[in-house]
């Protein structure tokens, strides 16, 4: 819609003080179908912010594959999708097992005819005293949050590049770039997927692959209190002796305070649009303004 389409529609509507917008703008964004023709595969899709983002593709009109470790999760996704499950599949996945990435992936690819995105919402958050960790825990949570992460996106390459608008959506966490006590093997794994979000966007940026991450923060999902079905998209709490006053600034800066899964998954289907069509290379934090 251009500046001139807007002009002719004289008439506005007052929306706060001093702030106005064309009601034809408003009929737009109540009926948004970004995603219709897309082809999206979406890891973690069993719970929280995954299944968030699959049931969000789904309304904007795409075609979805949900991948996830866990059945049961899987099935409460497709329940969740109502009239929408038809453009809906399902495929069971261990991201941090390689064959088992490439036989999902490949069965995704085939299901959809094709693919336009990849988000790479699956992860585990392991808390602990860092001096109490063991090289098999480190090694769990680097495994699942990057290794896994740069499987799914090396399987998925070759179909991005016959796609429409290709483009990843990674995730990323505000323990990247901000001090989380007790969370050393996650900020690694997460700082990891960062850089290589980076590093991906410039190498693929002339061949029609955009990638972008995501840091939410001050979320409450599966992952943050430990309800989430899948085993790759939740956590324990923090360790019994924690000292909480290390987290007495990480609080949402905004009135509504933590936000829900739904706030993540609306920017993950803007970055992965034509809407986000100029935006590669970059990570985009959702953490209510916990850190400035």
């Amino acid at each position: 819609m251009t500046a001139v389409h807007i002009l002719r529609y004289w008439h506005v509507m007052p929306l706060r003080r001093n702030v106005y917008i064309d009601p034809i703008l408003i009929e737009r964004l109540h009926d948004m179908n970004r995603y219709t023709g897309r082809r999206a595969i979406v890891t973690g899709g069993g719970s929280g912010i995954g299944q968030a983002t699959v049931l969000r593709m789904l309304a904007e009109g795409g075609t979805v594959v949900a991948a996830d470790v866990s059945e049961a999760g899987l099935a409460d996704t497709v329940a969740k999708a109502g009239d929408a499950a038809d453009r809906l599949t399902t495929v069971v996945v261990n991201i941090a097992d390689e064959a088992s990435v490439r036989s999902a992936v490949a069965t995704a690819v085939e299901a959809l005819g094709g693919l336009d995105v990849l988000v790479n919402a699956a992860g585990i958050l392991r808390s602990s005293h860092t001096h109490a960790t063991t090289l098999d825990q480190f090694q769990q949570v680097i495994t699942v949050n990057l290794v896994g992460t740069f499987l799914m996106i090396r399987e998925s390459i070759p179909a991005l590049l016959e796609g429409n608008g290709a483009a990843v959506v990674n995730f990323s966490s505000t323990s990247a770039t901000f001090a989380h006590p007790y969370m050393a093997a996650y900020a690694a794994s997460k700082g990891g997927v960062q850089s290589m979000t980076h590093a991906l966007a410039s190498e693929y940026a002339k061949q029609g692959i955009r990638f972008n991450s995501v840091q939410p923060g001050s979320i409450s999902s599966g992952m943050t209190d430990g309800s989430g079905e899948s085993k790759q998209s939740q956590g324990p709490g923090l360790p019994d002796d924690a000292d909480f006053s290390l987290f007495m600034k990480l609080a949402p800066a905004i009135k509504q305070g933590f936000a829900g899964p739904e706030a993540v998954a609306g920017v993950v289907a803007m970055l992965a649009s034509d809407d986000g069509a100029f935006v590669t290379g970059t990570e985009v934090r959702i953490d209510g303004g916990t850190h400035f």
